[in-house]
């Protein structure tokens, strides 16, 4: 196959050009050229700080290298306005081209990768906007450059002209479609199917041909099939195609959501493994958590896409860009991507309600929900959420499990109390909003109409404020089997811990817990347990550990130890007063048929 290289279409339509060549994939970069057919005088430039679905500042600039510009055949002057803007000093109306590299070597969904293995890249990193002109149509050309003939391409943009191998000319109406469309490239795995009477298109790198694949996309066809009869019945999604790009890793997990597309990236082990043994076997937990993810993003394609806070209307992607919904927009889809697993048929009610119990232990394991409310912790996703550290569980709450948690109550309060449900909710914001911007005026407003009751002290508590949810009470009417363990060891503790390599590192200590009392704290390595002398005259006795079990193990029935952990390259001693034992929620089925009305709606 030819390699030469393919000059961008001449669509007059365009007002901006791209071509992004694989030109350097051992150095990582990626070499950009942009053309500006008719600019401004002193054209300014700008690349976004963050990317939509993720919401915090990540200064895509950094990666950006070697940006130089002309026109007319002549070098023009560029300043740099501030960490992300570039003004030209160029005339008017005669085309003008920047050329830079970007260098890719973030291997999550949010940036660019590329390497000698495979290529990634979102718009939002690569792609400078020609400010003033975001709302024109742009081109983009992928020229495969340095990649090996054996390398495509694929992505949700609109192909104009492209070899068989997807690389050539694609079209966006405006910035925001550009930005809104990943690219995906190397040697993978490509499956069509249809659902809903929409071609999509299921991309996987990084695996091997073990990968039970028929399954994987069958089980994605089922779940695409039952969200789209969810929003629309009968009729037809509000796209023309849609393409998975999954990324198998050793150890990466994570999705973004996109207009008509995602980016995914699972571990290897979580995907499904041929033969047919492994065909009658239930789902893996892993594969379970990977079929959760295709679900999660698949649905964010209404819920925060189209139908999304109203602060979303137009993005701002020179800076952040704050709501108190994420509790709706990721909070709700995460409640409805485990249940689409138990409609499209793909876990039983058992396994479902194991999913939930693990939800509700999390929020309560969480000292944090009793701080902050999940509306704030929305607000706060940019300085929070998205900025781990070891003090983030005693601080804030996720809107993810919390907001999941919000949807289960309010879905089966509107169940028990009359024939509504929240599905009913979600489709009536659809229609009430036209899949656009949406206020939470609007949330109460649709819980009203269909519930009959307002519903502004449930959301007063427990969306605005820190109450506890009454979960555990509605699953038991609804059906389930309620029961309560032991709870793991650390969380009796109040510890969060590192095992591995023969040594026990502490990462958190929760508000509250013995750990805390005892003075812990994160960093520290637990080196070992000494236990005071059993009679007068006999000695201490003093145990190296590696592991926790092995510090409730050498205990045996007593209850004071003293912790020896390494902090600064110091010894020290802390009294730990063995705590009293604590519970986790699990569920099961208790009343099939009750439940099968909610889990088989």
């Amino acid at each position: 196959m030819s390699t030469t290289r393919r000059r961008p279409s001449r669509d007059t339509a365009a007002a901006v050009r791209y071509r992004i060549a694989v030109d350097h994939p051992h150095s990582h970069l990626f070499s950009v050229t942009l053309t500006v057919e008719r600019p401004t005088a002193r054209q300014r430039f700008a690349l976004p700080v963050w990317i939509p679905g993720s919401y915090l500042v990540r200064e895509f600039s950094q990666h950006l290298q070697g940006l130089d510009a002309r026109q007319g055949g002549q070098t023009v002057a560029l300043k740099q306005l501030d960490k992300h803007r570039w003004q030209a000093d160029n005339a008017a109306g005669q085309p003008l081209e920047l050329r830079y590299q970007v260098y890719a070597f973030d291997a999550s969904v949010r940036t660019a990768f590329l390497d000698a293995t495979r290529g990634f890249f979102n718009a939002t990193s690569t792609c400078l906007r020609a400010l003033g002109l975001e709302d024109r149509p742009h081109a983009l050309t992928l020229e495969r450059g340095a990649a090996p003939e054996d390398w495509q391409a694929a992505s949700g943009l609109r192909a104009a002209r492209t070899d068989e191998h997807g690389f050539g000319d694609y079209l966006a109406a405006d910035y925001d479609e550009l930005a809104d469309c990943p690219f995906t490239l190397g040697r993978f795995f490509s499956a069509e199917f249809v659902a809903g009477g929409v071609p999509h298109r299921f991309v996987l790198t990084g695996a091997g041909g073990w990968v039970d694949t028929e399954r994987l996309i069958e089980d994605t066809r089922r779940v695409c099939e039952a969200q789209i009869a969810f929003w629309h019945g009968d009729g037809a999604p509000p796209f023309e195609r849609y393409v998975f790009m999954l990324h198998a890793s050793g150890d990466g997990y994570g999705g973004l959501e996109h207009r008509n597309s995602t980016a995914l990236i699972c571990q290897r082990n979580d995907l499904p493994r041929a033969g047919a043994k492994d065909r009658a076997l239930k789902a893996s937990d892993g594969y379970t958590t990977l079929l959760g993810l295709i679900s999660h993003e698949y649905f964010h394609t209404w819920n925060v896409k189209r139908l999304r806070p109203a602060e979303f209307a137009r993005y701002d992607y020179d800076a952040e860009n704050y709501t108190e919904l994420l509790w709706f927009f990721e909070g709700f889809t995460s409640y409805y991507d485990d249940l689409f697993l138990r409609r499209a048929g793909l876990i039983d009610d058992a396994t479902y309600l194991q999913l939930v119990a693990k939800n509700i232990n999390q929020v309560n394991q969480t000292p944090g929900r009793l701080l902050q409310s999940v509306a704030q912790a929305s607000f706060d996703a940019w300085v929070k959420y998205y900025r781990l550290g070891e003090n983030t569980p005693n601080a804030t709450v996720s809107y993810y499990t919390k907001g999941a948690l919000v949807a289960l109550c309010l879905d089966l309060t509107l169940r028990d109390e009359g024939p509504g449900s929240l599905d009913e909710v979600m489709r009536e914001l659809w229609r009430r909003c036209d899949g656009g911007p949406l206020r939470e005026s609007e949330v109460r407003a649709a819980l009203r109409r269909v519930g009959g009751r307002a519903y502004g002290a449930e959301l007063a508590d427990w969306v605005h404020g820190t109450g506890g949810l009454p979960a555990e009470r509605l699953l038991k009417a609804r059906g389930a089997k309620v029961q309560h363990d032991a709870a793991p060891l650390a969380q009796r503790l109040g510890l969060r811990v590192s095992e591995a390599g023969g040594a026990l590192h502490i990462k958190t200590v929760l508000r509250g817990g013995a750990a805390e009392a005892a003075g812990f704290a994160a960093g520290d390595e637990w080196l070992g347990v000494e236990f005071a002398p059993a009679r007068r005259g006999a000695p201490a006795e003093a145990w190296r550990v590696a592991r926790l079990d092995e510090v409730d193990a050498l205990r045996g029935a007593r209850t004071r130890l003293t912790a020896l952990v390494s902090r600064d390259r110091q010894i020290l001693r802390l009294a730990l007063h063995w705590p009293e034992e604590q519970q986790a929620l699990r569920l099961g089925v208790d009343d099939a048929a009750r439940l099968a009305g909610w889990l088989n709606a």
